[in-house]
């Protein structure tokens, strides 16, 4: 795997950490981004569960990008730097940077496919609608029209990290165990991205990407509502459900992968 920084956005370094993972055969078509969720990391969802293992034995080459105070990715004092806008927009310089080229019709390489999940979900559906001269097709993971880190209890979570109780919102907590969960993790840093993420509410109707999409979720996955709605707003939208699976447990299913797989092929 090669292992590197994305470049300066409009002269500012976002410090994301960039991995590439080429295949020994390469098939015909564009790279996969990953794109992992809240509190975990390219590593943790994408390659110790056999993802890049499993694109690779393919033909697919993948691109992973670490989210900001995720991962390998640098903790910006920046408040900024962690606006769903402005990590898209790192994104987009990241692929620049692997020499992804926009669609082609001539070219089958060209573009980009994305696999993203939980919140990389999220993000995934907004670059896709912001980007489809970039982006072929997608599938999303654990996706809903809710945005639970906009709900997220904020105050809750700084007075519990500070010795307090411990939030009374569910949500808050569950995220708040996935966020510690994770090695090496920068729950300080992590609020930072939550806050900026309440600036900037997740509106699925808003903007809605027009590729085909693949959602994925388990049939006991709390966070994965409205399925029904994005169907309905996206064009060209598919489901696929993993029975007895809820959204820590998704990302390793094998259906999962092999639907992902099929769809992007």
């Amino acid at each position: 795997m090669d292992h590197h920084a994305v470049h300066a956005v409009e002269g500012t370094d976002p410090r994301l950490s960039i991995t590439r993972s080429l295949p020994d055969s390469p098939a015909p078509l564009p790279p996969v981004l990953l794109l992992h969720g809240f509190g975990s990391s390219s590593r943790q969802n994408w390659i110790e569960t056999g993802w890049v293992r499993l694109l690779n034995d393919a033909g697919r080459g993948v691109v992973m990008v670490d989210l900001p105070a995720h991962g390998e990715s640098a903790t910006p004092d920046d408040a900024g730097a962690y606006a769903p806008s402005r990590i898209r927009a790192d994104i987009l310089q990241a692929l620049f940077d692997e020499r992804v080229l926009p669609l082609r019709g001539d070219d089958p390489t060209s573009g980009v496919d994305i696999i993203g999940y939980s919140l990389g979900s999220r993000l995934a559906w907004e670059f896709g609608a912001t980007q489809p001269e970039t982006v072929r097709r997608m599938v999303l993971g654990g996706p809903g029209t809710a945005d639970p880190l906009a709900a997220f209890d904020l105050e809750g979570a700084e007075r519990f990290l500070a010795g307090g109780a411990p939030s009374q919102d569910p949500t808050t907590a569950d995220l708040l165990r996935m966020a510690q969960a994770g090695p090496h993790a920068d729950l300080p840093a992590l609020l930072a991205l939550v806050s900026a993420i309440k600036t900037e509410p997740f509106d699925p109707q808003g903007a809605v990407p027009k590729m085909p999409l693949l959602l994925v979720a388990g049939d006991q996955d709390d966070y994965a509502v409205g399925l029904e709605d994005l169907t309905r707003w996206a064009p060209d939208a598919v489901v696929t459900t993993l029975p007895g699976r809820n959204h820590t447990n998704a990302i390793t299913s094998r259906v999962f992968k092999e639907a992902a797989l099929a769809f992007l092929a």
